[in-house]
């Protein structure tokens, strides 16, 4: 029972800072304090959430390493901005955002069965070997719009929506983490070997949660098309999926609140060095970097920010009076 109320409590308490987040921002932007320069930064860190939370649980739980994230996210985009080209309603957005998502974890599905039997540097060349089809695929398609991309994408994007997409998708990332087949996917991570032993299926929980991986990054991909009104298969390149694999390291590998205050960082650092694209990128180098040096396992590393653990923590380490 104690258990119990612990997770209400604690459920309680993560929904009233995530309706905080919304109505701080909100509140910023009512008031003008966040213009349509700095709401392209706190687009970016929803998107960037939700793609990292994706690769999260696929490298940092399921210990798989892929560099194929940027992969489904083209597909996701594509997909959204062909229908919402061709209708430009905001009904063809959310369809043309589920369709591109659910193709995007058909894709996984179809990707992760024969490439998930290998492992460590091989299963990231495979991936990162489809990343760069889909790219090719993107760059030489008429319906793609070539190397020239798609341009004038109706934009149904704004703050509310893109709070609503990004809570979702961490409330049900973090469901599946903490279900039986989320179990399973850490058992994998710890130890393979010994999860098959137990009876676990490696392959089925691997490939499903790729599939889920590649899903949210079909849906950040949407979007991102829908934000910037504006594709180029150079967008979807090799780097993309690494900006999406530091977000994640930088938070902490197995960690979701990590993924958020990462995403929030680079975010920030890359529209302060906006005018400095080069020095960004050694940025960006010396920070994964250090990270490897001083801190490997991230910020949070595998732990989440809880409230109540936080003031039972502080409680024991209080003096008690005499």
């Amino acid at each position: 029972m104690d258990v119990r109320q612990s997770r209400k409590k604690n459920t309680v308490i993560t929904l009233v800072l995530a309706l905080g987040s919304f109505a701080i921002v909100q509140g910023l932007i009512m008031a003008g304090m966040i213009r349509s320069y700095q709401m392209v930064t706190v687009a970016t860190i929803c998107i960037n959430i939700i793609l990292a939370a994706g690769l999260n649980l696929v490298t940092g739980f399921t210990g798989q390493f892929s560099l194929g994230h940027a992969g489904f996210m083209a597909i996701g985009a594509y997909v959204c901005a062909i229908l919402t080209l061709r209708d430009g309603s905001m009904g063809s957005f959310f369809i043309g955002t589920i369709l591109g998502a659910v193709m995007a974890a058909l894709c996984g599905v179809l990707i992760g069965i024969p490439t998930l039997r290998l492992k460590g540097d091989y299963l990231a060349i495979a991936t990162l070997g489809f990343a760069e089809i889909i790219r090719i695929f993107a760059q030489n398609l008429v319906i793609t719009g070539g190397a020239a991309g798609l341009s004038g994408i109706p934009k149904f994007t704004n703050w509310p929506m893109l709070w609503a997409f990004t809570v979702v998708t961490l409330i049900l990332i973090i469901a599946f983490i903490k279900s039986s087949h989320g179990r399973a996917c850490i058992a994998i991570r710890e130890d393979e070997i010994a999860a098959e032993s137990m009876g676990i299926n490696t392959t089925k929980y691997k490939v499903m949660a790729f599939a889920i991986g590649a899903f949210f990054a079909g849906v950040g991909g949407a979007l991102y098309a829908s934000t910037f009104y504006i594709l180029k298969p150079t967008t979807f390149g090799f780097m993309k999926s690494i900006d999406i694999l530091m977000v994640v390291v930088l938070g902490g590998m197995g960690s979701m609140t990590g993924t958020v205050i990462a995403a929030a960082v680079l975010a920030i650092i890359t529209m302060l060095l906006q005018s400095f694209s080069e020095l960004r990128m050694v940025l960006y180098a010396i920070m994964l970097v250090a990270i490897m040096l001083f801190r490997p396992q991230g910020l949070m590393g595998d732990r989440e920010l809880s409230v109540p653990g936080f003031i039972k923590k502080r409680q024991k380490k209080a003096p008690k009076a005499e």
